[in-house]
């Protein structure tokens, strides 16, 4: 159900006293909780919680013959599914709009990242490479996709492991290696919502409904610097030169937060292996 124009009126009321509907700062996410090993059939499997918004995501693995144009690297592909049993403004059928940008904006946040080594992903250059592909499953659609979308993908992806192959390099799935993916770093996605000139974080979907527009920013964290792979803007209303200069350097302070987040899940979750 779209959000109704009272509410809407409501939020921007509140958001002029600078408060939110669930008392959050602009900046606050709210609280995230990875789980693991969702399904035992995917290579790697995470469900995200990020408030209400919930999001499968699955990692599987084949073998098939490269790209031409790439013939020594892997192949990496993102596929979002938004279906009506996250929200009643999604249907069945072909790919919506929504999905496709949703599935595209996490794909090039971790593929402009760089984190995969693609070539190593190679086992005979020009005949047969490593597919690695990500599906999203949209649980429950409470705003904020791009961001939980990348937080599952990412998370899923650092958890994978490898698929056994026979002597006829033959995929056994279902039979998993302890050998996880050549990955180096852990991109995280972070997106500013434009409603009036106030910018907020993680919004809910009565939120998002009010935003113009919103400013994507993919960072990779190290112990030296912070870098930026990727933007995506979207929505109607323009930023100016200071208005994505602010966006970035707020982006990157609550970035760091959830990477940290992010990375000591993993983490824990390794260790408990």
């Amino acid at each position: 159900m779209e959000t109704s124009i009272l509410t809407k009126k409501r939020i921007e009321e509140l958001l002029e006293k600078g408060k939110r509907l669930d008392n959050r700062a602009f900046n606050e996410f709210r609280q995230l909780e990875i789980e693991y090993d969702i399904s035992n059939k995917a290579e790697g499997s995470t469900l995200v919680k990020l408030g209400d918004t919930q999001i499968i995501a699955g990692v599987k693995m084949d073998l098939m013959e490269p790209f031409r144009d790439s013939p020594n690297e892997g192949v990496l592909m993102v596929n979002a599914e938004l279906s009506p049993i996250a929200s009643e403004r999604f249907e069945m059928g072909p790919p919506q709009i929504n999905s496709i940008e949703l599935a595209r904006i996490i794909d090039r946040g971790i593929r402009e990242s760089h984190c995969i080594d693609m070539k190593k992903l190679c086992v005979k250059e020009g005949e047969k490479v490593w597919a690695i592909m990500v599906d999203l499953y949209i649980l429950n659609a409470d705003g904020n996709l791009l961001d939980a979308g990348n937080i599952a993908a990412v998370s899923a992806l650092q958890t994978a492991v490898f698929p056994k192959i026979n002597e006829e390099n033959k995929v056994l799935f279902g039979e998993f290696t302890k050998e996880n993916l050549p990955i180096s770093s852990l991109p995280i996605t972070i997106t500013s919502y434009k409603i009036d000139s106030r910018f907020l974080m993680d919004p809910t979907q009565e939120e998002e409904d009010c935003a113009k527009a919103r400013l994507s920013t993919n960072f990779v964290f190290d112990d030296k610097e912070t870098y930026i792979h990727a933007m995506q803007k979207g929505g109607e209303e323009p930023f100016s030169e200071n208005e994505i200069l602010e966006i970035i350097d707020e982006s990157m302070k609550q970035g760091q937060k959830i990477y940290n987040l992010v990375k000591a899940s993993i983490d824990k979750h390794n260790k408990s292996k």
